[in-house]
């Protein structure tokens, strides 16, 4: 049975991420801040995380190498956002986004990769507004730089990586109905629940590794 890892499980997307695994019977490992209670899902184990904490990553490690021995599948989920205007932006609240969406992105990686072999799948999950050339708004200069620079690690990362694995992707999602939409856009509905984005992820994370390696995917019907 295959190790599954998603980040960012607290809600929205990636809560919903855990439900479509959980009724498809793999094992997961879910990870968020909060605590939740997941007892009615078969093959969950909820760990309380924090991405940028070593001390977490460390934790979440020493489970990996006691009790799961690989992992099979890794969907970076967990992000942040800070709406304010470029001209209000501090050194610390860009430090803050890239920490979350990018540095501890990194960090993760990089401790998992003894567990990780070539069939392993790793599934960034970024933003359309991370890719060149697409619509971008006030206020969220942090974050979609962030999830740039997101996109260019999975590239670079694909390529390092191509002879022995794992794989990298990308999925560049428009607008989802998530707390995290709500605070970027207040008052805009968007046409994709959370539960459609999570069944797209899940069949894309256990099959297009077999024909995607560094890709960076538009996921998006539309973009405020």
């Amino acid at each position: 049975m295959k190790n599954i890892i998603i980040t960012g499980t607290s809600s929205g997307i990636g809560l919903e991420l855990v439900k479509t695994y959980s009724k498809e019977g793999f094992n997961v490992i879910s990870l968020s801040r909060s605590d939740l209670t997941l007892n009615s899902l078969n093959g969950i184990r909820h760990i309380k995380f924090d991405i940028t904490s070593d001390e977490s990553i460390d934790n979440l490690v020493n489970i990996i190498e006691n009790e799961y021995k690989t992992v099979d599948v890794l969907i970076n989920n967990a992000g942040k956002l800070i709406n304010k205007s470029f001209k209000d932006l501090s050194k610390k609240d860009f430090y803050s986004v890239f920490d979350v969406n990018l540095f501890g992105v990194v960090n993760l990686i990089q401790k998992l990769l003894p567990f990780f072999n070539k069939d392993s799948h790793v599934v960034n999950i970024s933003s359309v507004g991370g890719l060149i050339g697409s619509s971008k708004f006030p206020g969220l200069t942090a974050y979609s730089s962030s999830k740039g620079a997101l996109n260019i690690l999975t590239e670079v990362l694909a390529e390092e990586f191509k002879e022995n694995g794992p794989k990298f992707n990308s999925l560049s999602l428009g607008s989802v109905n998530t707390p995290m939409l709500k605070e970027a856009f207040p008052g805009y509905e968007a046409q994709v629940s959370p539960k459609e984005m999570a069944y797209y992820i899940f069949n894309f994370a256990n099959t297009a590794s077999n024909i995607f390696n560094g890709k960076v995917i538009p996921v998006s019907s539309t973009n405020p």
